[in-house]
């Protein structure tokens, strides 16, 4: 009995939802207790949850004037949340400031915060129990879900019970439309498979009608500190003992007060209390729910209906930390910077949010924030505009020099008469070079122009320009540049226009956020290449002149039809293996020409594949060009791809190459090279991220590699000044049951050696234990770990069921604590890997078993795929460096020979090589080795963290065990005898006993450190006394080895600590 109620009391409660409630009331909440259903009516209002004193205080004491209104607004609100809206028409009275306030987004303080456990959700005989729910000003805004570390399912479950069943249900509609903000976690660190599958972190999302992703979230930590500035500096409120008193005694748990797991949970560092901190301190909520939330009114074309469908968006939290920024910069005087941020990141959003956080910065200051998004193509014109249309921006277009300037002379930022913030969209291609002198009229100064220049890596011309003219015209404007790839050579002038990073998010980021998917490049097939050579030599024995033009090859029926062939039936293939006739595919052509003639004969050759299948197609092509249809139905067919999906490929020659945007594109044919920024941007079209999809291909009929390796190479050597991060912003059980009882020293013995195994791992904190085995990926090492823990589990049972009195009493100070709980934790663990491993083979198994169904026209082999990752500039690289050489200065050990053995291989490739990269060879091997190395240094420190703390975090006395057990490693191969014992708990039971006297005699009488013969006399003594306790023998030999390590770390302590004069 009793050991089943201490494992009651190691659960999800214990471990994260309570130590989490603790922690907000650190952040400023105050804890409600337990709200029970016989409460409604009275405490809460059973329609909305919304407590009623709270809310009519709170309302009274912001609306003086309008206080006898707080129970007509609670009833306007309740018909408010019924609305199939999301929430929009309440949202809108959230963030209103008339003709009524409910929350105080400018002062945070003068809101009152509450949180409170399980309260449940209820309508008719629905309901749901979010584990924490967040009040402000009486308000459920926020609700938290908890999990235990390596909960089954891992937080996939929990994704798929929120997307299936409580946001489809209608019942649930007022509690999903009043809340704002929703987190998820299991208190362990991400592991999200590049961000497609939440396994395991802390995530957050906010509500929808079918599906919301979930997000992760990473405080900004520019150098890389162990507790992010953020969450290491908040003002926390001490825990207060009448607080946390409720808290346990509301779960009834008031005995796990002094537990370590629960103090270890009480960390402010935990993944969970983490995301806490960062999302729902005061400041950072109040400033989500203001300008971190937008509607999205998305179309599409139904058998020729329109059909629209809303949709509820959140800040990503880079956007968020870009908004901040850019607020902090300019508040410092700054006037124009660079937000770099990769491709697919959500660029267009992040303007969207900051139109709302810079008017309100400038309205503070009693001016009229009017902005202006300026682009350089038709295209992305009008798709900036359809994006800052569908989130609720009223939107104006200025296509000419002389739109832009009748704009200008209008000085009132709102021009239309719908009240909703407005924004200009305008395209410089045609006047972009136009060198006329810009004259804007005087206008009221209070009018504040904000510039956000798209694409800036394009290269603005600094002079001679009409934007150049247009900023000097304005010299209060603010000019915000927006950059998917750094700034290479040729466009330091826009560097120059717009000065620093006003933040950065990098390319490998956005891939472990699952913003952005892996790209890989496929080398098309060898059969097929000779196939083509075939074709190259007959035509080429048909002209009679050597100086045959390639486009006339490139361009012959004969060769488009083999290209089509192969395209046709690879796109038919793709969707087959992963079960989706949603995706798409693009083909660049190498000449106009080439692509109207893939046009042409797209459906002629489908027809001919189509009679030798058993399954055929019916893939619908879109052409392209600059000259192919009129602007309208060219913009149609883009239409009918990225959003109606009646076009599944679609045929472009220079067009759509770059800030195209279309998740379903998953398959880029490249038929032609490009380079730089055109390469790089034609190449992301592929990596939105686009349901369960985790990678976008690229297959190279033209040989981009070389050209993709020569731009990365590119910015490593021209981001060089740019890299200072200041600049950048189980095996099989074991039946120990047939062990012979009538041995007790075997069973002691084997005892010994499990516990040896287990030296290096906290046992007697189950938390810690959990935190540590959830950083092992080796499932060997896994199941060796359960293994001899089910080892030493049975060998318990065995002595408590069959031993005699003496025997359990030497068995006493053997047995592991909660060796059940241990075992539970590692298997939770291996089944996590098993999952993710599973998903891993999820697309092979799906491509064998529907190959094995399908005859398959074209039985086409890859020579080889590779993944094409684009290089931050080589500041991971010097990231890694700089966290390596840290990894090495932080060690506690000096002495440790792995720790020499790395350090001086370290030090030695470091002169060799120093920091210059020259080429992605280099970059890779120094990469990989960095990994290597602080693989091995994680690895080194965690064993070091392990035994300082069995030592009471005494790293005098890790040091010493770690030297007395290489001492015995080296005595071992010559066959002598051991130091002190063979086992480390025997060492360390003997060092602890001689610790505690030389504490004690230290503590007594400080002086004795002045004298070091002395000194060295009393180690000696204590020695002896501590090994003639425990029983050991040992020689004068081995008493010099430990008293000489003991006196020179006290020694050398106390010199550090009182220098000599």
């Amino acid at each position: 009995m009793v050991g089943d109620k201490k494992r009651s009391l190691f659960n999800e409660a214990t471990r994260v939802q309570m130590p989490a409630l603790v922690h907000l009331t650190r952040l400023g909440y105050t804890y409600y207790r337990k709200i029970s259903e016989e409460m409604a009516g009275t405490v809460y209002d059973r329609d909305t949850n919304i407590i009623i004193d709270v809310f009519k205080k709170k309302f009274e004491q912001l609306n003086p004037k309008r206080s006898e209104d707080a129970l007509q607004v609670l009833k306007e609100i309740r018909q408010e949340l019924n609305n199939d809206d999301l929430g929009r028409a309440f949202y809108a009275r959230l963030t209103s400031t008339s003709p009524v306030r409910l929350i105080d987004f400018e002062n945070p303080s003068n809101n009152e915060y509450h949180c409170t456990a399980e309260f449940t959700c209820k309508n008719g005989q629905d309901e749901f129990r979010p584990d924490i729910t967040l009040f402000v000003n009486g308000m459920p805004l926020v609700f938290i879900e908890v999990k235990k570390p390596n909960n089954r399912g891992g937080m996939v479950a929990e994704s798929k019970r929120m997307n299936k069943q409580r946001f489809p249900n209608k019942k649930f509609r007022r509690f999903i439309n009043i809340t704002q903000l929703m987190l998820f976690s299991n208190n362990m660190e991400y592991d999200a498979m590049g961000g497609i599958v939440p396994i395991q972190g802390a995530f957050y999302c906010t509500t929808s009608k079918t599906e919301a992703p979930f997000n992760c979230f990473r405080e900004e930590n520019p150098r890389g500190e162990s507790i992010a500035p953020y969450n290491k500096d908040y003002p926390y409120k001490e825990i207060s003992f009448e607080e946390e008193k409720k808290i346990l005694t509301d779960f009834n748990c008031q005995v796990i007060h002094h537990a370590p797991e629960y103090q270890t949970n009480l960390n402010i560092n935990t993944p969970t209390n983490r995301i806490l901190t960062s999302m729902c301190s005061p400041e950072r909520l109040l400033f989500i729910i203001k300008y971190g939330i937008a509607y999205v009114k998305n179309e599409k074309e139904v058998d020729g209906k329109i059909e629209f469908t809303d949709q509820k968006h959140i800040m990503r939290y880079q956007q968020m930390f870009a908004a901040m920024a850019v607020r902090q910069k300019l508040s410092e005087g700054k006037k124009s910077g660079v937000i770099w941020h990769t491709q697919g990141s959500g660029k267009t959003a992040l303007s969207y949010y900051m139109t709302s956080v810079l008017t309100d910065f400038f309205s503070q200051q009693n001016k009229i924030a009017k902005f202006y998004f300026i682009v350089d193509r038709l295209d992305l014109l009008e798709q900036a505009s359809q994006e800052f249309e569908a989130r609720g921006l009223e939107v104006k277009t200025a296509n000419s020099r002389t739109e832009l300037m009748e704009q200008f002379r209008n000085n009132q930022a709102l021009e239309g008469n719908s009240g909703k913030p407005e924004i200009t969209v305008v395209n410089i291609q045609r006047f972009a070079e136009d060198k006329q002198k810009v004259r804007l009229e005087a206008y009221a100064t209070n009018l504040q122009r904000i510039f956000i220049i798209d694409e800036a890596h394009r290269g603005y011309n600094p002079t001679g320009s009409f934007l150049a003219n247009l900023f000097d015209a304005d010299e209060n404007s603010i000019k915000i540049a927006l950059t998917g790839t750094p700034l290479l050579k040729a466009e330091r002038a826009s560097w120059k226009i717009f000065g620093e990073y006003f933040h950065t998010y990098y390319y490998d980021k956005s891939i472990q956020d699952g913003y952005t998917l892996k790209i890989i490049r496929e080398d098309i097939e060898t059969s097929y290449k000779e196939k083509l050579s075939q074709i190259y030599e007959k035509l080429e024995t048909l002209v009679e002149k050597k100086d045959i033009k390639k486009n006339q090859i490139i361009e012959h029926d004969n060769y488009v039809k083999e290209l089509l062939r192969y395209i046709i039936t690879d796109i038919k293939q793709f969707r087959m293996t992963r079960g989706d006739d949603t995706l798409g595919g693009m083909v660049i052509c190498e000449t106009s020409e080439q692509a109207r003639k893939l046009f042409a004969y797209f459906d002629e050759v489908q027809m001919e594949l189509n009679k030798t299948s058993s399954n055929p197609s019916s893939l619908k092509v879109g052409l392209i060009l600059h000259d192919s249809d009129d602007k309208e139905t060219r913009k149609q067919i883009v239409k009918d791809f990225k959003k109606n999906m009646t076009i599944d490929i679609l045929i472009v020659f220079n067009m759509l190459l770059t800030g195209f945007d279309a998740p379903r594109l998953k398959r880029l044919y490249f038929g032609r090279k490009l380079k730089d920024h055109n390469l790089l941007q034609a190449i992301t079209r592929v990596n939105r991220p686009y349901k369960e999809n985790r990678y976008g291909y690229i297959i190279d009929f033209a040989d981009i590699k070389a050209n993709f390796d020569q731009t990365n190479e590119a910015y490593m050597r021209e981001l060089s000044r740019f890299n200072d991060p200041e600049e950048t912003g189980i095996g099989n059980e074991t039946d120990t049951f047939q062990q012979v009882i009538e041995n007790p020293e075997a069973l002691i013995q084997q005892m010994r050696e499990v516990r040896q195994v287990l030296f290096n791992y906290t046992i007697d904190n189950l938390e810690e234990f959990s935190s540590e085995i959830s950083t092992i990926e080796d499932k060997m090492k896994l199941f060796e770990l359960r293994k001899n823990l089910i080892k030493a589990r049975d060998c318990c049972n065995v002595v408590r069921t069959f031993g005699d009195a003496e025997l359990k009493e030497a068995f006493a100070h053997l047995e592991v604590a909660r060796l059940p709980e241990m075992i539970s934790e590692i298997q939770h663990h291996i089944d996590n890997i098993n999952q993710k491993e599973a998903f891993e083979e999820d697309d092979m198994t799906k491509q064998l078993v529907n190959e094995a169904m399908e005859d398959i026209t074209f039985n086409f082999s890859k020579i080889g795929e590779e993944e094409m990752k684009l290089i931050a500039g080589g500041v991971e690289l010097q990231e890694k460096w700089v966290k390596t050489i840290q990894a090495f200065t932080k060690n506690i050990d000096q002495e440790d020979p792995e720790f020499i053995t790395l350090r001086e291989a370290f030090m030695q490739r470091f002169k060799e090589y120093g920091f210059v990269i020259k080429n992605i060879e280099e970059f890779t091997e120094h990469s990989k080795i960095l990994d290597e190395v602080l693989k091995k240094l994680e690895e080194l420190k965690r064993r070091n963290t392990i035994l300082v703390k069995k030592y009471k975090g005494d790293v005098k006395f890790a040091r010493i065990h770690k030297r007395i057990h290489e001492e015995n490693q080296q005595r071992a191969i010559h066959g002598r005898q051991p130091l002190v014992s063979t086992y480390d708990e025997t060492i360390l039971d003997v060092l602890m006993l001689i610790k505690n006297d030389i504490d004690q005699k230290v503590f007594d009488r400080n002086d004795i450190l002045k004298k070091d013969a002395y000194f060295e006399q009393t180690v000696m003594q204590q020695i002896k006394i501590g090994m003639d306790q425990v029983g050991i023998s040992e020689t004068r030999e081995d008493r010099v080895f430990i008293q000489s390590r003991i006196a020179r770390q006290y020694l050398d302590q106390y010199n550090a600590t009182y220098p000599a004069a």
